[in-house]
């Protein structure tokens, strides 16, 4: 059954001189009447204040590799717990978790459990992180921050996957309690944000600097590719030209393949060459971790020493064929490190969690 709705006191809004209220969590600051919603449908105006109506809701948990989030230099081969509730504050028109960001009856919300609770099942399932995912973490930030709380009280890491459309102040609470993030940088042009996405590149772009450089969160970057859209060679000089300018060459970026969806059915797939060639134009603009996600290409998703370009990490889909690094996190060959977070060795007992994907119940 559903579970019922909840109304949990919401952070991050102020009252207006005419009965109304802004909520200040992301760039929307949805601005609403008593009973409205906000653009991301779970942020809701109740006696004159805000409330989160996920609060402690879910639309499920999953125990996944750490890879499919992906993430490729976050303890490589271990285990993750993913979960999300409902709702988003971006309208991506190709958004292929759409059963789940788009949910406006909660119907959707088939699971319950308390932050601790969360922090419990991680370390009962041998989860060695818990991933906020399927929709955006910014929009049930109050329930993410105070999961991720519980999660280092019982010594499991968090992930954060997100389009980090998020407000400074809010961003500060919620990342410092991520220990990495993923970030969906949508395309490269205000263009597409505004006409696919409605939402506005600049704030995405200044959070990501932002996370880069101000805090202790480990960052990487998905781009997905699509076709006709956001694809053209030129655009993606451009985003690994400002990635490398402004955050770095070792922030690992990963461009995934387009697969018709949600109101986008009428698009090809990302043909594999366009991914090929994207991951060509990162490199040579400089970014020493290029991976290429959603196709088979087993190069494309090795991580190479960027010294003397060794295979270090070599993987097929979610599996790790070969994992040649020091216990220190460096090149068994050159010394050179590589940059990431890495444990002294592979997964558990230096075995990887592979590519199972487990969905487990939390409500009694």
């Amino acid at each position: 059954m559903t579970i019922p709705e909840s109304n949990h006191p919401g952070r991050w809004w102020h009252a207006l001189d005419d009965g109304r209220i802004q909520c200040d969590l992301c760039p929307r600051d949805c601005q609403l009447h008593e009973g409205q919603r906000g653009a991301c449908f779970v942020r809701r105006m109740v006696g004159g204040e805000m409330v989160l109506t996920t609060y402690g809701r879910s639309s499920g948990f999953c125990l996944d590799p750490i890879e499919k989030k992906p993430l490729n230099h976050f303890y490589p081969g271990s285990s993750i717990l993913s979960f999300g509730t409902a709702g988003c504050n971006l309208a991506c028109r190709f958004c292929q978790n759409w059963d789940i960001s788009k949910s406006k009856d909660m119907d959707r919300l088939m699971d319950s459990a308390s932050p601790l609770a969360i922090a419990r099942a991680a370390r009962r399932h041998g989860a060695d992180a818990v991933a906020y995912t399927y929709n955006d973490p910014v929009v049930f930030a109050e329930y993410a921050i105070d999961t991720a709380k519980a999660c280092r009280e019982q010594g499991i890491r968090n992930v954060a996957v997100t389009a980090a459309y998020i407000h400074r102040e809010p961003a500060r609470e919620f990342f410092a309690v991520m220990d990495a993030a993923n970030v969906d940088l949508k395309a490269f042009t205000e263009d597409f944000y505004k006409k696919l996405c409605v939402a506005k590149l600049a704030p995405v772009l200044d959070m990501l600097a932002w996370i880069r450089h101000e805090t202790d969160c480990w960052l990487e970057i998905t781009t997905l590719l699509i076709p006709g859209h956001n694809d053209n060679p030129a655009e993606l000089g451009e985003l690994a030209t400002w990635v490398y300018r402004e955050l770095g060459p070792d922030v690992p970026l990963h461009f995934t393949a387009f697969h018709p969806d949600w109101k986008m059915t009428d698009l090809p797939p990302t043909p594999p060459e366009t991914l090929g060639l994207a991951r060509r134009i990162a490199l040579d603009a400089g970014l020493q971790h290029v991976y290429t996600g959603n196709v088979h290409d087993p190069e494309g998703g090795t991580t190479f020493c960027p010294h003397c370009h060794a295979a270090l990490i070599v993987r097929d889909w979610y599996e790790i064929r070969r994992y040649d690094l020091s216990p220190e996190g460096a090149c068994p060959h050159c010394h050179t490190p590589l940059a990431g977070r890495f444990a002294p060795r592979l997964g558990h007992d230096g075995k990887a969690f592979g590519a199972r994907r487990i969905p487990i119940r939390l409500a009694s």
